[in-house]
């Protein structure tokens, strides 16, 4: 009984310090879906917009509530985590496929879904550096682009 109390024990610690990721997995299992990882993306920017506001409103009060600023600090970066993790997990590791340079096309194509990833990625990491809302709209701007341009490849 007390082995099966450690153990327990055990696996509800190890429990607490597991980082999940919910990129997807990295074997090839072929059940994918694209359109709903950029609907988390939207839905990253429109937390990352919101905590941004946030931060502004309570940083202009007398009597500022850095307990919850800290909150909203904290969400803010968390969700642009998230934006950088399906960025890197799910379509650079995954999803987008790498071209011959031979084909001028498909190269070309390749190219610039990679740089609008990139993009992504570091409007990402802009957006926990501040509370710059010109940010959140760069990121709006960069995932209507590269939606155009991956659904378009990819032809859903």
């Amino acid at each position: 009984m007390k082995t099966l109390i450690n153990s327990l024990a055990l696996l509800f610690t190890l429990g607490l310090f597991t980082q999940n990721s919910f990129a997807h997995c990295e074997i090839p299992c072929g059940i994918y879906d694209d359109s709903t990882r950029v609907v988390l993306i939207y839905e990253h920017i429109t937390t990352i917009e919101k905590s941004m506001k946030e931060i502004t409103e309570l940083s202009k009060s007398k009597t500022v509530d850095y307990n919850q600023m800290v909150r909203w600090v904290m969400n803010k970066e968390e969700h642009a985590k998230k934006i950088q993790d399906i960025v890197s997990e799910y379509f650079l590791h995954q999803r987008i496929k790498i071209k011959d340079v031979a084909d001028e096309k498909a190269y070309a194509a390749y190219t610039n879904q990679l740089v609008l990833l990139h993009q992504l990625s570091v409007y990402a990491m802009k957006c926990k550096q501040t509370t710059d809302l010109s940010y959140v709209q760069k990121l709006r701007d960069t995932l209507h682009t590269f939606e155009h341009a991956y659904f378009d490849d990819h032809k859903h």
